[in-house]
């Protein structure tokens, strides 16, 4: 408990207790994903499930947590399994290394967590997630778009249904709307006005392939201070959320 005495002094015993009892599951562990993953592992977080299907890059090393030079080519769920465990041995990990689809929902949402967090990079598959929860009640945060941009002081929190000047939200809403989704869904976006328009993106040279989706990345300029913002930005919503009195 040593490790954690300076959560337990601001927060208290029994509100440290419920971190402790808590099962995360965290999809996606890139730039977003994996700073709000070592935050929740740093509180406390009793359970994670974590869902990525990618390995770690050479590209991944200017904002992703867990790429670094001894970590490159190993699997994001397997890296940030490692991680937790180093941090709090006492933690329990499922590491699913899995892509987010309707054939893995039940894998990735039951049993049911106590929150969901979506830091997924890919619209479909985001959209898929943040359904299926939805209509399972599982609480939610989700990470809206990151990159391109560059002032820390326009990031807020609220319903996706609340945001402004993010591409990625807006055709998360409109595909919510689809399903007839509204409000409930919480995020983490940023005000910052961006030129971009999501459905345009150029595909990275040489980017790895998922065998079974011919996925390609999307290349947005991003800087490791605002994606690991919203990460800690998230984890610290969750923190707050999941230490209240149920």
């Amino acid at each position: 408990m040593e490790k954690f005495t300076r959560i337990i002094k601001l927060i208290g015993k029994e509100k440290f207790e419920l971190l402790q009892q808590s099962s995360v599951t965290i999809v996606g562990l890139g730039a977003v994903g994996g700073h709000a993953m070592e935050a929740l592992a740093r509180a406390g977080i009793g359970h994670f499930r974590l869902i990525d299907f990618d390995n770690i890059q050479l590209t991944n090393i200017n904002r992703q947590i867990l790429a670094l030079t001894t970590t490159l080519g190993k699997p994001k769920v397997e890296a940030a399994s490692e991680r937790i465990l180093t941090i709090n041995p006492d933690c329990t990990v499922e590491a699913l290394e899995i892509f987010a689809a309707e054939e893995t929902m039940e894998q990735i949402l039951a049993p049911a967590p106590d929150l969901l967090i979506d830091a997924i990079d890919s619209l479909n598959p985001k959209i898929q997630v943040l359904a299926a929860a939805h209509s399972a009640a599982i609480p939610i945060i989700s990470s809206m778009g990151a990159a391109l941009r560059t002032d820390p002081t326009k990031i807020r929190y609220g319903d996706i249904f609340d945001t402004s000047n993010c591409p990625l939200a807006r055709m998360v809403r409109k595909r919510l709307r689809r399903r007839d989704i509204g409000r409930g869904i919480s995020c983490v976006y940023s005000t910052e006005k961006v030129d971009f328009e999501y459905q345009i993106a150029e595909p990275e040279e040489n980017a790895p392939l998922h065998a079974d989706r011919g996925r390609t990345r999307n290349v947005l300029g991003s800087l490791p201070t605002l994606t690991g913002i919203f990460g800690l930005y998230i984890a610290n919503q969750a923190i707050l959320q999941l230490s209240s009195e149920k």
